[in-house]
């Protein structure tokens, strides 16, 4: 159902994403507007991106190999990362170059109405695209417990749904910013503010994609799973009467649902080998079962390997 619920939010954003670019690119060619023509680079990057999420999320379900015995799940951290990538590159740059290149050879904008046509069916097509991002995003805020927006995009281990929602949100910002540069630029005959719009679209795209890669790098390179599931984890071990003590909990996001635990325990002494066996089943149950997005658990037993080692092996003469 998750996983239906990111692709809904994708797929809708992309649609919406490449109607909106050919108008605006049609747009721009008519009028002369850097700002229409940055805006247009913008939602040609958006549906790319999309793309790109959409191939994250197919490749990231492929099962374990002998390559990749851990599975592809980080295959979604990956693509997210090239979407900031794209993000700067095909959004920002383009945008930033065109405002700066306007400015420099400044141009009128040669019509008012075809881009503000354009602009507001944007609006609609991404306010729509944006609210179903929203609605996802608050779905996962509310049932994960984060306290903002914010907070959820800083440590939330699925980057799909806030990749759209900031991606949206970014591009309602860019529209007013046309819509009130190009307006601007056109009745007072000053094409410097079309420029400067077309640079302040590029600079949230700039914003955006920083953040981004940012945050999708940390999940990269190997992320623990949230203090809130790592007490979870202790709390569900602490009252097993077989373990003695519990050492160190390491952690990691190898998917979005997918959490990889190695944790150190000592078992009290004078424990049989099925005892022991019993315990380690128990310990995986408990952990499972308190964090159901834990798939896979390394017990490194301090106890056991303390008896093992005081084994004494006789001298053969």
């Amino acid at each position: 159902m998750k996983k239906h619920s990111d692709k809904k939010v994708i797929y809708t954003a992309l649609i919406g994403n490449s109607a909106i670019a050919v108008m605006k690119f049609i747009a721009a060619f008519f009028s002369g507007s850097a700002a229409m023509l940055a805006e247009g680079f913008h939602s040609t990057a958006d549906s790319g991106n999309q793309v790109m999420l959409l191939i994250g999320q197919a490749r990231s379900t492929k099962p374990p190999d002998e390559r990749h015995p851990y599975g592809y799940g980080k295959e979604i951290y990956f693509w997210a990362f090239v979407v900031a990538v794209s993000i700067f590159f095909v959004g920002a740059a383009l945008s930033i170059y065109e405002g700066v290149h306007k400015i420099m050879h400044p141009e009128p904008v040669k019509s008012l109405f075809l881009p503000l046509i354009v602009l507001l069916a944007s609006m609609l097509f991404e306010g729509y695209a944006w609210w179903v991002a929203f609605s996802e995003a608050r779905k996962i805020k509310e049932g994960k417990g984060f306290s903002s927006f914010m907070d959820m995009a800083i440590r939330s281990k699925n980057p799909t749904v806030m990749v759209v929602l900031f991606e949206d949100t970014a591009a309602m910002i860019g529209l007013i910013v046309a819509a009130v540069g190009i307006s601007v630029a056109y009745v007072w005959q000053m094409p410097i503010f079309d420029a400067i719009a077309s640079i302040t679209i590029g600079l949230v795209l700039l914003v955006l994609a920083l953040f981004l890669a940012w945050e999708t790098k940390e999940l990269l390179i190997g992320e623990s799973a949230t203090k809130k599931d790592r007490e979870a984890i202790q709390e569900a071990i602490s009252h097993i009467p077989e373990i003695g003590a519990c050492g160190s909990l390491l952690t990691m996001h190898m998917g979005p649902n997918d959490i990889l635990v190695n944790i150190e325990v000592e078992f009290v002494d004078d424990l049989s080998t099925d005892e022991v066996e019993a315990a380690v089943d128990r310990i995986e149950s408990r952990i499972k079962q308190a964090v159901p997005a834990v798939t896979k658990i390394y017990i490194e037993a301090q106890g056991v390997k303390k008896k093992l080692a005081e084994i004494s092996v006789p001298v053969r003469e």
